[in-house]
């Protein structure tokens, strides 16, 4: 588990979370889903007379509950949700890249892995710009564009994310304006990626400039059957009026088609109250919303940020299961960008890297950590016990209940951040009878000038068991 180690003095860790190890057969694995603070979760996990294991630990970003492809397989839309292929109710939560005809070197694999390991990202949003110098339609090389686009969906599909290819008008305001070119463009897409489970289709970014939604509307029927024709179900995302603002006109006239969803966007600084309650009213009508663009700073990608009205839409959001994708993945010189103007690197990002955005966008992913640099060890083991010492691979000595289980402790990584030394271990809770544990807790001590003065708050997600927030000393 990752801890900060500074001055002296004795720290136990009590893990508050309530875990049954019960007699289910092997071969199975830990499931849970995420609770409260304060709050508690039984878990099943598999059990035999040869001994069963849970492994609790603590990866950086990565939660085994997140919705994949993998797991939750082609996605589909019920009511006003978005659902998997088990049936149940899917969030995805992720970064969309600034245009890719700008800012193309950030279409690499490397990124990815990192966002999707690092950032509990299970989706990327490539956005193909229209217009714009080098847009797709407006004397961008065509070719190079597209094989960014189809890089950026295989590297999601490597990495078990979704992906959303995103016509991202902007400029031209009006969809209609390349009709042609959008079917063009689409039929080939949805025909390279028809067998695919992780693609979804967003087919205008922002309409904007006075355009209609019945104009948006007529538009989107055009689309929507060159896509259908060669994938039935895929889910496409289409824009709404004033820049994606306006999904109360689309709430009040939807279009007739099956795994819709509708666009809408914000940018926390200059949209608070009244754009959250027209969203909400929407998904209560039962409209299928995607927040597939949103920045924490004013709509023009600049300005003060506002973490406070940012923090309410993520509430929002996560409490009607809303899906949503920050904007951006560049280094250009705004706001809205995750990375700051003096990074060049295009993955391998750490907390230096980043932007007050970039910052705040990784909190808000991880559910509280903060960015830091990992620099990775040689794993080894270490049977906790009552001894005195520490092994070779820095591990403090532990207690262990008398409660008949097994804890195992692997030290996975460690790095140093603010002169301090911080290490990163993983617990395996190994029951070697058939009988069922249950209420166990673990108490981890620190001695020998080691102490624990900032522990980060963690909680149960998905199959990962982070520590809760409870300290004790001895």
């Amino acid at each position: 588990m990752r801890k900060k180690l500074v001055g002296a003095g004795w720290i136990s860790l009590l893990l508050a979370v309530f875990v049954m190890l019960s007699a289910c057969g092997t071969g199975s694995e830990v499931q849970a889903s995420q609770v409260g603070e304060g709050s508690s979760q039984n878990v099943q996990a598999p059990v035999s007379q040869t001994g069963s294991s849970w492994t609790a630990s603590s990866v950086q970003g990565v939660s085994s509950g997140l919705d994949v492809p993998s797991t939750a397989g082609a996605l589909k839309v019920k009511g006003a949700q978005l659902i998997g292929s088990h049936g149940k109710p899917v969030q995805l939560r992720g970064i969309s890249t600034h245009g890719v005809a700008w800012f193309p070197q950030y279409v690499n694999e490397n990124a990815w892995k990192q966002f999707r390991q690092e950032w509990n990202v299970n989706v990327m949003r490539l956005a193909l710009y229209t217009a714009e110098s080098g847009g797709y339609c407006t004397g961008g090389n065509q070719q190079q564009l597209k094989t960014l686009v189809r890089n950026g969906i295989d590297y999601a599909a490597k990495n078990d994310m979704y992906v959303i290819l995103d016509w991202h008008i902007l400029s031209d305001g009006n969809p209609n304006q390349y009709r042609a070119q959008a079917k063009a463009f689409f039929q080939e897409m949805s025909a390279a990626y028809a067998n695919a489970n992780h693609v979804l289709y967003e087919i205008c970014n922002e309409p904007n400039g006075g355009v209609s939604w019945n104009e948006i509307k007529s538009y989107a029927e055009e689309i929507i059957p060159v896509i259908r024709a060669n994938d039935p179900d895929a889910v496409i995302i289409v824009g709404t009026p004033n820049w994606s603002q306006y999904v109360d006109q689309a709430a009040a006239n939807p279009i007739q088609a099956d795994h819709i969803m509708y666009a809408l966007h914000f940018y926390a600084a200059t949209h608070k109250e009244d754009l959250r309650t027209k969203m909400v009213q929407a998904v209560q009508r039962g409209l299928p919303v995607f927040v597939t663009e949103f920045g924490i700073c004013d709509a023009s990608g600049n300005g003060a940020v506002d973490e406070a009205q940012a923090n309410q839409w993520i509430e929002q959001m996560d409490q009607y299961g809303i899906s949503y994708v920050a904007w951006n993945l560049s280094n250009k010189n705004e706001t809205s960008a995750i990375l700051k103007s003096s990074c060049t690197k295009t993955s391998g990002f750490t907390g230096s890297d980043l932007s007050a955005s970039g910052q705040w966008l990784y909190r808000t992913l991880t559910r509280g950590r903060s960015p830091i640099s990992v620099q990775p060890v040689t794993s080894s083991t270490h049977n906790m016990g009552s001894s005195g010492s520490s092994n070779s691979a820095g591990f403090p000595p532990a207690t262990l209940g008398a409660n008949g289980l097994k804890v195992t402790a692997k030290l996975v990584n460690q790095w140093n951040t603010g002169g301090q030394t911080v290490r990163q271990y993983s617990l395996t809770l190994t029951n070697p009878s058939a009988t069922a544990r249950q209420n166990w807790s673990v108490s981890l001590r620190f001695q020998g000038g080691h102490r624990s003065d900032q522990w980060m708050e963690w909680e149960l997600y998905g199959q990962w068991l982070y520590s809760p927030n409870y300290l004790e000393r001895v």
